[in-house]
C-alpha cells in the first residue's frame, strides 16, 4: 500500500486543490479520457474539491462502452453456436445486445467462459482441438499488446481452432472526433496514462496544436489527477496548448518500443464504429493480412448483422461528454446495473456505473423529472 498511499495523501490533495482555485480566473471545461480516471474522480470526490468554474466531463474512454451494438450481437451469435467456446473478460458478460447478453447465452447452453488473459484462450484451444475457441478482443491500446501476442502465438504454434473477434479502438482519433463535433465544449484533456505507457505521447502534439487544447498525460490516483488538472488549468490561463507528461513514473515519451513493434506486426489501422458516436476514420485496429485467418468475424461469417439501439438509452451522449449520466431520464430507473440499457451502466469503467455506485443515483429522480 505504500506506493498507493503516497498518491492518496489528503493534505497534499487539499493543497493541490487550493492551487487550482488560486490559478483559475475563469471557467474551463476539461475532459478526462479514461473511464478509470472517471471512477477515481467520483470515488474520491475530486470534482467536489474543484472551484465551481472548473467542469470535468467524461469522455469515451471505456472500450467496453464504445463497442458497437452490432459487434455485441455478432459475439452473441458466435457464442451460441454448437462447438464454440467463447472467451471474454468478465465485464463483457452483462453488456446488453439487441435482445440478450452473454450471461443469457450461457444460461441457454452456450459455452461462455471468463478468462484473465487472451493467452488463456489460446491454451483452451490447444486443450480442445475439436472445438472452435474465440476470444473477444476488446480494448484501447492498453490491451493491444496482449491480444496481438495471443494471435502471434496461435500462428507460431499452429493453433488453427483459435480466433479473435477484434474490437480494438484508439484514443487519439476519438479525441479529435470530440473536438471536431458540433457544440464541443472541451478545452483541455487529461490523457490516459496507461495508453501512453504503451504508445507514447507522439500522437498528441498535432492534436494540441490543431485544436489549441492542452493535453496532460495523467495517472489514476487522486494526486495524479489533481496534478494533471492543475497543469491543464495553468496552460489554459496562459493561452498555451502543449502536451505535458504528468505521469513520468510510468510513461516515457516514446512509449514501449517492443509493444509497438508487435502491434504493428499483428494489427493495422481501420475505420471503426463507436457506440453512440458513429464511425471514426482510422480509429481502430484489425488483423493484418498475415494474421487475417484468425479473424472470428470472417471465420464465422457474421458481418451481415444489423441492429438498432434502445430509444431509452442515451449512453452515446454520455460517451461524447454532452450528457451527464444522472441527467439521463432512464438513469437509476429503467437503467440500473441489474437492468442495464447500455454498457456504460455495467462496465467497470463506465461513467453511468461510476455515478450509480458512488451515490449520484440519489438525486437522479429529481434531475430526470426536470428534463
Amino acid at each position: 500500500m505504500k506506493y498507493l498511499d503516497e498518491f492518496r495523501d489528503g493534505p497534499l490533495a487539499g493543497r493541490l486543490a487550493g492551487e487550482i482555485r488560486a490559478t483559475a480566473t475563469r471557467p474551463w471545461t476539461l475532459m478526462e479520457v479514461c473511464g478509470g480516471q472517471t471512477h477515481s474522480i467520483l470515488r474520491y470526490g475530486l470534482h467536489q474539491l474543484l472551484p465551481p468554474g472548473i467542469e470535468l466531463v467524461h469522455g469515451p474512454g471505456c472500450p467496453v462502452c464504445v463497442t458497437p451494438l452490432e459487434l455485441i450481437d455478432k459475439a452473441l451469435a458466435i457464442a451460441a453456436r454448437p462447438g464454440v467456446i467463447f472467451c471474454s473478460f468478465g465485464d463483457m458478460l452483462r453488456v446488453p445486445g439487441s435482445g440478450k447478453d452473454l450471461f443469457r447465452v450461457r444460461a441457454e447452453g452456450g459455452d461462455v467462459r471468463v478468462v484473465y488473459s487472451p493467452l488463456d484462450a489460446v491454451k483452451l484451444a490447444q486443450r480442445h482441438p475439436d472445438r472452435e475457441v474465440v476470444f473477444f478482443g476488446i480494448g484501447f491500446e492498453t490491451t493491444g499488446p496482449a491480444n496481438a501476442m495471443a494471435v502471434r502465438v496461435a500462428k507460431q504454434q499452429e493453433v488453427r481452432n483459435f480466433s479473435m473477434l477484434v474490437s480494438q479502438v484508439l484514443v487519439p482519433p476519438a479525441m479529435e472526433a470530440v473536438l471536431a463535433a458540433p457544440g464541443n465544449r472541451v478545452q483541455a484533456f487529461l490523457a490516459a496514462g496507461h495508453v501512453c505507457a504503451v504508445m507514447g505521447c507522439d500522437a498528441y502534439p498535432p492534436i494540441a496544436q490543431r485544436y489549441r487544447v492542452p493535453i496532460v498525460v495523467t495517472g489514476f490516483e487522486p494526486l495524479d489527477l489533481l496534478s494533471g488538472i492543475l497543469r491543464a488549468v495553468r496552460q489554459l490561463e496562459r493561452g498555451e496548448a502543449r502536451v505535458e507528461n504528468a505521469y513520468e513514473r510510468a510513461v516515457r515519451w516514446e512509449g514501449n518500443p517492443e509493444a509497438r513493434r508487435v502491434l504493428a506486426e499483428v494489427f493495422e489501422a481501420t475505420d471503426r464504429s463507436w457506440r453512440g458516436i458513429g464511425v471514426i476514420s482510422h480509429s481502430g485496429w484489425r488483423l493484418t493480412a498475415a494474421y487475417r485467418e484468425f479473424d472470428a468475424e470472417l471465420r464465422f461469417d457474421v458481418g451481415h448483422l444489423q441492429v438498432r439501439e434502445s430509444p431509452l438509452c442515451r449512453s452515446g451522449e454520455v460517451l461524447r461528454g454532452t450528457l451527464r449520466p444522472d441527467h439521463c431520464p432512464a438513469f437509476g430507473r429503467e437503467c440500473t446495473p441489474r437492468t442495464p440499457l447500455g454498457a456504460t451502466m455495467v462496465s467497470s469503467e463506465g461513467a453511468c456505473a461510476a455515478y450509480y455506485h458512488y451515490g449520484h443515483f440519489v438525486s437522479a429522480g429529481s434531475v430526470a423529472a426536470s428534463h
